[in-house]
């Protein structure tokens, strides 16, 4: 109380590592709960074919942004044709990147899909003016889009766009449809609002300029039956790729539930990585903490000679000096705990205005861990001060000036 403002910055530290650790926990369990009600949304009965191994338990390298070609458009044609699985009802081909996209005089960065005609009946996508694009115009390279309906009135504000002109990238295309407004998107899948979909081949030869496809999506009768038609698909990939040794496999095959527990583990890793990074904070607020002691302990050498010539003992000592730096952190946690929740509020109440289902998330998990965490620091970094403290001589504390 004595040194307001010196406390206040030992605080600081603690109150800014606390708060980073409850908004880490909040804002990555909100974003987690966001991505996978958007994936359970588009439906169960949905099987992801992605380039590349992975093992039974992890995500395969093209999920974790590696480009990885070894799926194609005949692949997606030999699965489809395939008699040995009726069960398939619909499937669909994706690339995707983003692109410039220019009409008149607005120019923006927008996601492009580049898929099938099958994409409506795979997404359950409802086209809320206009038309999708067909068989045809997908195998012929046509010139034609249709943009979500957050991208429409980016464009075209509330002009009708079916017709109109639209460049992306170099190419010109005409807006043939607008989607209905969905909000979420599937496993891989953009946020179907804000992108832009023109046929496969077209974005492959004229745009993106590859021959691979990026994922195939498939949607099967009965989700009851998903490891049967996974089995069934690898089947078929396995003779189009050559391949004698389920070891050689260079594709994965996985459900909308692996898909989500995938999913559900990349997030965790990223949690756990920013959290780590958030204490480090904490770790410069124990740093401080122990350092303001250690100077507090040279301002308040006469007091301490003095208590050790009326009888106190060491013990008494390391008590005083280990409870005022545990008060310190702790009040630090609870101004940060504060802080965590409240901002994590107010991301919650950003985000809904923005347009996103997002739900606010604190967990108590976080809030104990975080309570726990301060008092611990100012124990940890408050030791050693009140340690020296307690070795100090009354004659020497006595006679400093």
């Amino acid at each position: 109380m004595a040194s307001k403002l010196r406390s206040l910055l030992t605080v600081l530290g603690i109150i800014i590592g606390v708060a980073a650790v409850i908004i880490i926990f909040a804002v990555g369990k909100s974003a987690q709960k966001l991505i996978v009600d958007q994936i359970k949304g588009v439906g169960s009965n949905l099987i992801a074919v992605m380039p590349g191994a992975s093992e039974d338990e992890g995500p395969p390298a093209s999920v974790m942004g590696i480009s990885i070609t070894t799926l194609t458009y005949s692949d997606l044609n030999a699965i489809r044709n395939s008699t040995a699985i009726p069960e398939i009802e619909a499937g669909a081909g994706y690339v995707n990147g983003t692109v410039g996209i220019s009409q008149k005089e607005v120019d923006l960065n927008a996601s492009l899909t580049g898929t099938t005609a099958s994409y409506v009946d795979v997404e359950n996508a409802e086209v809320a003016a206009g038309r999708f694009f067909n068989l045809d115009e997908e195998k012929n390279i046509s010139r034609v889009a249709v943009l979500g309906d957050g991208i429409a009135k980016d464009l075209f504000e509330e002009n009708d766009p079916v017709g109109k002109k639209i460049k992306i990238k170099d190419q010109n295309f005409t807006v043939i449809g607008v989607f209905k407004k969905r909000s979420s998107g599937g496993f891989g899948v953009a946020n179907q609002d804000d992108g832009v979909f023109v046929p496969l081949k077209s974005a492959q030869k004229l745009i993106l300029g590859i021959e691979h496809l990026g994922y195939i999506r498939l949607k099967i009768s009965d989700a009851g039956i998903n490891k049967l038609v996974e089995a069934e698909v690898a089947s078929v990939l396995r003779r189009e790729h050559n391949i004698q040794d389920i070891l050689d496999d260079d594709f994965t095959v996985r459900d909308q539930a692996a898909a989500i527990e995938i999913l559900d583990q990349i997030t965790d890793v990223l949690r756990y990585f920013l959290l780590a990074v958030g204490s480090i904070s904490l770790l410069v607020g124990g740093i401080g903490i122990m350092n303001i002691m250690l100077i507090v302990i040279n301002q308040r050498m006469r007091e301490i000679g003095l208590r050790k010539a009326v009888g106190a003992r060491d013990a008494d000592i390391v008590a005083q000096f280990l409870i005022e730096s545990v008060t310190i952190s702790s009040i630090g946690g609870i101004v940060g705990i504060i802080a965590g929740v409240t901002i994590s509020f107010l991301i919650s109440v950003s985000a809904e205005a923005l347009g996103y289902t997002w739900s606010f998330i604190i967990s108590p998990f976080s809030i104990i861990t975080a309570a726990l965490i301060s008092v611990a620091i100012g124990v940890i970094f408050g030791i050693y001060p009140a340690k020296k403290a307690a070795k100090i001589s009354p004659m020497e504390s006595l006679r400093y000036e």
